[in-house]
C-alpha cells in the first residue's frame, strides 16, 4: 500500500510539474529573457590582430550583440568574424519578437552568409560557420576559420620577406599594387586538378588535395592557387599598402574589390592569369583595376554578382 502510494504521489508530482511548464511557458521564457538577454557576454570585449575597424555597406561593426532587425543580425554575425572569435553566444531581445525566426533563415542562407565572410581580413575568415540557437533565443556561433596559426605565421614570413624586397615607397600606390599583382601571378600556376574536381563533385572540404589552393598558402608557399588563393593574397599585400578591399564572389568565382581614394575597382588576378592549351604562362592586365562596368562588358558569366551586396563596386 505504501509502495501503491509512492507511485501515485511521483505521478501526481510529475504531472503537476509538466503542466506547470506547459502554461506557463510565455511566463518561464520571459523570465529566461529578463536573466539572460542582458548579459555581459552580449558585449564584444575581445578583437584579434586582423580586426578591421571601418564598415562597409553590406555590414558594419557593433559594439553589443543585441539585435533590433534582420540588419543588426547581420552585424553581429560580421562583428563575431571580424573580430577573430571561434565562438560567440548572444542572447535575442525579449522586444525582437521574429528574432529566431530571423536568425534561423540566415543561417540556412550560404550566400548570405558567404557574403559576410568576404568581407573580413583573410585571417579571420572561415571554410564553416554553424549558427545554433533554440526558441528562448540563445544563439552560439561557432567558427571553424581558413587557416590555422601555424599556416598564418608561416604565410606571414613569406609576405613580409616579398613586401620588404619589392615595395617602393617612391613610386605610386597604383604601382606598388600592379608590382605585388605581377609577382603573384608569375610564381603562381593555377590549380586546375583541383579546379576540375570540384567541378565535378561540387565542394571539397573533406577532401585531402596537395595544394592549399584556396587560401594564401597556396600561392605564397606551394606556387599553386585558386581564385581563393588569388584574392587572399593579393588581399594580404593590399593590407600592407594601407589600402581598403574585400573579396567579391559570384556563384563561381572570387576576385578583389580595391578603394583608391573615393573609387571602388575591381582586381581580378585569376582572369590576369590565364590558362593557356599550350602550357605557357601569361601575364595579362584586362582585370587590373576595372570599374565594375568595365569588367561587365569583358566578362558577365564568372563576374554576375549582387551589387546589392557589393554596392561600393556600384560605380
Amino acid at each position: 500500500m505504501k509502495d501503491l502510494l509512492e507511485d501515485f504521489l511521483f505521478v501526481f508530482v510529475f504531472v503537476f510539474v509538466f503542466c506547470l511548464i506547459y502554461f506557463n511557458q510565455d511566463f518561464i521564457r520571459d523570465v529566461y529573457y529578463d536573466i539572460f538577454s542582458s548579459k555581459k557576454s552580449e558585449e564584444f570585449v575581445f578583437s584579434d590582430n586582423y580586426y578591421r575597424q571601418y564598415n562597409f555597406n553590406y555590414v558594419q561593426n557593433v559594439a553589443v550583440a543585441s539585435p533590433r532587425n534582420r540588419q543588426d543580425i547581420l552585424n553581429v554575425i560580421y562583428s563575431v568574424v571580424n573580430r577573430g572569435y571561434d565562438k560567440f553566444t548572444f542572447y535575442c531581445p525579449k522586444s525582437y519578437k521574429d528574432c529566431i525566426k530571423e536568425v534561423a533563415l540566415i543561417a540556412d542562407d550560404q550566400d548570405t552568409l558567404t557574403n559576410i565572410n568576404n568581407f573580413v581580413h583573410p585571417y579571420n575568415s572561415y571554410y564553416h560557420v554553424e549558427v545554433e540557437y533554440n526558441s528562448v533565443g540563445k544563439v552560439t556561433i561557432s567558427i571553424q576559420k581558413n587557416y590555422t596559426n601555424q599556416d598564418i605565421i608561416e604565410v606571414e614570413q613569406r609576405v613580409n620577406e616579398i613586401f620588404n624586397r619589392l615595395y617602393n615607397p617612391n613610386i605610386s600606390t597604383i604601382d606598388n599594387i600592379k608590382i605585388f599583382h605581377d609577382y603573384i601571378i608569375n610564381n603562381t600556376k593555377y590549380d586546375s586538378d583541383r579546379a576540375d574536381y570540384t567541378t565535378e563533385n561540387g565542394s571539397d572540404y573533406n577532401v585531402e588535395f596537395p595544394y592549399k589552393s584556396t587560401t594564401a598558402y597556396g600561392p605564397l608557399l606551394q606556387g599553386y592557387s585558386l581564385c581563393g588563393g588569388y584574392s587572399d593574397t593579393m588581399e594580404l599585400f593590399l593590407e600592407r599598402l594601407g589600402v581598403k578591399s574585400y573579396k567579391v564572389s559570384s556563384a563561381d568565382h572570387v576576385w578583389n574589390a580595391v578603394k583608391l581614394g573615393d573609387i571602388w575597382y575591381n582586381l581580378d588576378l585569376t582572369w590576369d592569369d590565364p590558362v593557356a592549351n599550350n602550357g605557357k604562362d601569361y601575364l595579362e592586365y584586362d582585370y587590373f583595376l576595372i570599374s565594375t562596368q568595365k569588367l561587365l562588358d569583358i566578362e558577365k558569366t564568372q563576374h554576375n554578382f549582387n551589387l546589392s551586396v557589393y554596392s561600393e563596386l556600384a560605380n
